[in-house]
């Protein structure tokens, strides 16, 4: 697929057609990561972080955040009952927490993969190579760090480096691969700023950086952020510029499928946002084979506000997992056994 051909895909409305370009995604799906839906238990254990993005709730800009750090027992908590409930994968998130110490979490891995059969997904931002090999040697089999738009004055401007540090996502997904990792990405679609062209770079990128997993999902800022309350200081043509809807998420995850047929690729908690009727159903059915249960206490789960009225925030884990369950079998798909790793396919 050329990067014009993404383009048109991009931009198309004819319905009729689209419904093609979701029958290709759902055929390459079936063929080459089968019917199975992997459920990966998401366990939010820290919601401060020390970054100044231009969109997320939980950054270090906004004072109006209740901080909480989850303790190492309430997270192996967690993952105990994501064995109850026979999920393959826990994924442990937090904003970019430099609180949370290098040994503190390496602890938490080595319990979990010490006392569960599960699978470890770490998903904690921009850290330090050693951090990253001592996590991954106590255990952690992937980590997920999501580039968000390979434009670099589009990247610089929501998401700013810290002081006296270069943000360099490539170079520590590099580093992911180099240490063993299964390593995740992905991007958002509709910032304020991206183009149609950007973003067909962006799905190209994928197949260069030979992703293990891909999210792809809308940008939905919070009110209380920089993008939330004011577009960008330079002008975009109308015409050019990525929506950021529910349609053209869809868009995204099918030609992401067809560009990386063996990926994992989640139908995601912002497509329920959307859609809390049918988001998640429609994203598996175009593409997606990966859906992530929260895991996180309710006390806990009301503070993670990434952006406004996220889905599932009122719920707990047992309602969470009977929901996903439920609407996996409404669309005639399988619950996955076991980790749920990408299966290579031969060249």
């Amino acid at each position: 697929m050329t990067k014009q051909d993404i383009i048109q895909w991009l931009k198309e409305e004819d319905e009729d057609r689209l419904k093609k370009l979701w029958r290709q995604a759902d055929k390459v799906r079936q063929e080459n990561v089968g019917d199975e839906v992997h459920l990966r238990g998401l366990i939010e254990f820290s919601n401060y972080c020390i970054r100044r993005c231009g969109y997320c709730g939980l950054t270090a800009d906004n004072k109006d955040v209740q901080r909480y750090r989850m303790s190492a027992d309430e997270i192996i908590a967690c993952a105990h009952e994501a064995v109850q409930y026979d999920y393959g994968t826990v994924v442990l998130q937090s904003g970019e927490d430099y609180g949370i110490k290098r040994d503190w979490l390496t602890n938490v891995v080595r319990c979990i993969k010490t006392e569960t059969p599960l699978a470890v997904t770490l998903s904690v931002g921009e850290r330090s190579y050693d951090d990253l090999k001592t996590w991954k040697e106590a255990g952690a089999d992937r980590y997920l760090l999501r580039f968000e738009t390979a434009n670099q004055q589009l990247y610089d401007y929501i998401h700013p480096s810290l002081p006296n540090k270069i943000s360099d996502r490539f170079e520590i997904l590099r580093q992911l691969r180099n240490l063993g990792y299964e390593v995740g990405s992905g991007v958002m679609l509709g910032i304020p700023g991206q183009t149609y062209d950007s973003l067909a770079d962006d799905l190209l990128l994928f197949q260069h950086l030979d992703l293990d997993m891909i999210g792809v999902g809308p940008f939905i800022p919070h009110p209380d952020t920089r993008l939330g309350k004011e577009g960008i200081p330079w002008e975009v043509d109308d015409r050019e510029q990525v929506p950021n809807t529910e349609l053209m998420t869809y868009k995204a995850v099918a030609l992401t499928r067809i560009l990386r047929p063996d990926a994992n690729i989640p139908s995601t908690t912002a497509l329920a946002t959307l859609n809390s009727r049918e988001g998640r159903e429609l994203g598996l059915s175009r593409g997606a084979n990966i859906v992530m249960p929260n895991m996180t206490p309710p006390e806990y789960r009301l503070l993670y506000e990434i952006y406004p009225a996220k889905a599932c925030i009122d719920e707990t884990a047992k309602q969470c997992h009977l929901c996903m369950k439920g609407r996996i079998y409404s669309i005639g798909r399988d619950i996955g056994v076991g980790q749920g790793g990408r299966v290579r396919r031969a060249s």
